[in-house]
């Protein structure tokens, strides 16, 4: 009977489980390709590299689907089961709520396994390719798109307008072009009746050809490179059809080497993180020590004097009540002099340090959080399954509103950490915790409550309570009125 239980159990589960994964990495890849959207518009990018981009992309945001799928799947199985009366007729059987669970449980345990493993070996890979192909793609240049009545500088060292263009022809007039290929100013001007462009099968070089018009050129002597006089020869050429070569470099996609990225701590998986950050704690160290040393021991040289070697101090105020008026205003000048390069060089070790002491919590949020996935697929199955128990309602209405609202508070409460740890008020142990330290009792209240077929919240006392202050009101009223009334 129980081998029957958990089949149904598991299957109750896993249809719910895989369409809510997939429709949540299909929301969150939307999200993305809308945030990257300028990005990858009108660039000339092949298919394969979109599709390999929206790949990346997908594997990249399954931590952040995994926890939702199984807080909306795990409250979908169980409020179904309520809803029909499926889990009253097993708890009639006698089989408790844990047992029914229990299937489910080691599944989540499963999923939590593999949640982690995918987060230490295939999540860094995953970031370390998808991050060098965004570059890439941030990098390509857009497609070659002249407009008519606009300049057009896209092509290196040239600026183009035309003043009409026909599309189906291809056909540009009233082309104007300054070449500054020979970076001399507007010493090269074409300008053209008509043009037709043609860009090369490779796209590596537009062939621009020019019909009825005119080169005007000024030439400049060699090795003259006095300008003021502003006469140099003039050369003026007219064409009934001339062709203009300009090679396209940056127009064609090119792909960076991985290993410029392989270092950033989203690419690394544990114990590179680990390894990582001991060699970032060592650099703060020394760089600490390295300022303290500088810096104060350089201020105590300046403001401690010694006479002739000796251990004897000279009292800075008995010197300067021995000067002038003049060189008193002097050694003040000087002295906030001396104090505003002191604050200048102890703001800028502090700021260094500040940013070291960033960049080593970013290494630390990213080794929590390869644990921080896992649990939290265990915790908010134990938020959805026993809530679902409790209002026994299933379908996509009630379910996909409470898991939303329990997903945004863990989702809200981790980003408070991260940004808490980022900012050196809390440690990274705290920060990173701190969204499972409050949904883990949540989790046990709610198994607790639907353990023992309980109402979410016991609302008898605060009724009794409400009764009691009712007939409180009531009794002072009638004594009120009587006293009038005599």
């Amino acid at each position: 009977m129980f081998r029957k239980l958990d089949l149904f159990v598991l299957k109750s589960y896993t249809g719910p489980f895989l369409a809510t994964f997939f429709v949540s990495v299909f929301l969150l890849l939307m999200q993305f390709l809308w945030r990257y959207i300028d990005d990858l518009v009108g660039k000339g990018l092949d298919f394969t590299v979109i599709a390999e981009l929206m790949f990346y992309a997908s594997a990249a945001l399954v931590p952040m689907s995994l926890p939702l799928a199984t807080l909306l799947a795990s409250l979908m199985t169980f409020g179904n089961l309520g809803e029909y009366n499926e889990l009253m007729a097993m708890k009639a059987a006698g089989v408790p709520l844990q047992r029914i669970m229990r299937p489910l449980i080691f599944l989540n345990i499963l999923i939590a396994i593999a949640a982690f493993f995918f987060s230490n070996n295939v999540l860094p890979y995953t970031n370390l390719k998808m991050g060098a192909l965004l570059y890439d793609v941030r990098q390509q240049r857009p497609e070659l798109n002249i407009k008519k009545g606009v300049f057009y500088n896209g092509i290196d060292g040239t600026i183009m307008k035309i003043k009409d263009k026909n599309p189906k022809t291809n056909m540009m007039y009233g082309a104007l072009i300054y070449d500054h290929r020979g970076q001399v100013g507007n010493m090269n001007v074409v300008v053209a009746d008509s043009a037709k462009m043609v860009i090369s099968k490779d796209k590596q070089f537009l062939f621009f050809t020019l019909y009825s018009g005119e080169r005007y050129e000024e030439v400049r002597e060699e090795g003259r490179y006095d300008r003021s006089k502003m006469n140099f020869p003039h050369q003026r050429q007219a064409f009934r059809e001339q062709t203009v070569v300009f090679e396209l470099s940056g127009f064609q996609f090119s792909r960076s080497s991985t290993e410029l990225f392989k270092n950033n701590y989203q690419m690394l998986n544990l114990s590179q993180l680990a390894y990582s950050q001991d060699s970032l704690k060592k650099q703060l160290e020394g760089r600490t020590i390295f300022y303290a040393e500088r810096n104060i021991a350089g201020l105590m040289y300046k403001f401690i004097s010694r006479n002739n070697g000796n251990d004897l101090m000279v009292n800075p105020d008995t010197v300067f009540k021995m000067f002038d008026k003049g060189k008193k205003i002097q050694a003040i000048d000087l002295a906030l002099t001396e104090l505003r390069n002191s604050k200048n060089v102890f703001s800028t070790a502090s700021n260094d340090l500040d940013a070291r002491r960033s960049w080593l919590s970013r290494f630390e949020i990213e080794w929590h959080r390869k644990f921080t996935l896992s649990v939290a697929c265990l915790i908010l199955f134990f938020i959805g399954a026993p809530f679902g128990a409790i209002v026994r309602k299933g379908g996509l209405g009630m379910p996909v509103v409470i898991s939303v609202i329990f997903f945004l508070i863990y989702y809200i409460v981790s980003m408070m950490g991260e940004k808490y740890v980022k900012s050196g008020e809390v440690i990274a142990a705290q920060g990173m915790w701190f969204a499972s330290m409050i949904l883990l009792p949540l989790g046990i209240y709610f198994t607790i409550r639907a353990t023992h077929d309980s109402t979410l919240f016991n609302m008898d006392p605060f009724l009794k309570l409400a009764h009691w202050t009712s007939s409180k009101y009531k009794s002072i009223f009638k004594n009120k009125k009587t006293i009038t009334s005599k």
